[in-house]
């Protein structure tokens, strides 16, 4: 039967099930077989071969002959090889008509989905700290040349931001400019006064205000990341908004420069985090 092996794939690539190409080429090497010899023949179960065999006639690829017992017999091979050609362009043609109808149809809704847009697709919002936390990271990374900040507690980051100490690092040797509002009260807390020291020495040019009215970052005046505190809760409870509205960052952007021009430039504790001749501030590598 293996010498049969390419016969059989080829039958089967012409529309006949596995044991229907087994059968009709043992019944092309005799004359007629009865239903149990061309099972054994063909290396069919017996209890399979009577299903294909009808199978078979129905597709005029074999002849029943009645009897005692009854016998069968293949057509002819080019008759055969015709007939499943025949049906395999009739089916071709129906799948043609099905994929012009699906695509006339398909079409007119895929061009009218593109002239529309999610309502504020240009907005996210975030109240899950780890997600807000992981926006501050992927905004310090997305920007290229100029980076804003107002920095306020409650922070939901480490206040050691290494992701940002890397981001100024990098847009400072590129010629950008990176800036930053403090509160005095976020310089009570050590880990952050350790990384205004930190962020200063890696190029951050940093000032200090009593108060800022929400945390904000904005990216190259297209990028925002803000926190929304809840006014009517009252609890501390924000969320934040990710952004990207260049209209929106412009403006922002202006009103960050606002409060820039009335900042101070040293903080109110003696301590002064942005001096880089503060004996109190660490070295930081290059």
């Amino acid at each position: 039967m293996e010498s049969e092996e390419g016969p059989v794939n080829d039958l089967v690539s012409l529309g006949l099930a596995r044991y229907e190409a087994r059968v009709y080429l043992a019944l092309v090497r005799r004359e007629s077989y009865t239903a149990a010899e061309v099972a054994r023949e063909a290396d069919v179960p017996r209890q399979r071969v009577y299903d294909v065999l009808d199978a078979l006639v129905r597709r005029r690829l074999a002849t029943a002959h009645p009897g005692r017992v009854a016998t069968f017999t293949a057509v002819a091979p080019e008759l055969a090889v015709a007939r499943l050609m025949a049906l395999q362009r009739e089916a071709l043609e129906r799948l043609d008509r099905v994929s012009a109808n699906l695509t006339a149809g398909l079409v007119p809704i895929w061009a009218d989905g593109r002239s529309h847009t999610v309502p504020l697709d240009y907005i996210e919002i975030l109240r899950d700290p780890k997600s807000i936390s992981e926006a501050f990271t992927d905004i310090q990374n997305h920007a290229q040349h100029e980076l804003l900040s107002f920095s306020k507690p409650p922070f939901v980051a480490p206040g050691l931001n290494t992701p940002g100490i890397r981001a100024v690092r990098r847009l400072r040797r590129n010629g950008g400019s990176v800036r930053a509002i403090y509160t005095h009260e976020a310089l009570a807390d050590p880990e952050t006064l350790d990384n205004v020291r930190r962020s200063s020495a890696a190029g951050e040019e940093c000032r200090f205000a009593a108060d800022l009215p929400l945390k904000l970052v904005v990216a190259d005046a297209s990028l925002v990341l803000c926190d929304m505190p809840d006014p009517v809760a009252g609890t501390g409870s924000t969320t934040a908004l990710y952004i990207e509205h260049p209209a929106l960052a412009a403006c922002l952007r202006m009103a960050f420069l606002t409060v820039w021009d009335g900042a101070q430039t040293a903080p109110a504790d003696p301590a002064d985090p942005a001096d880089p001749a503060d004996p109190a501030a660490p070295a930081e590598p290059a």
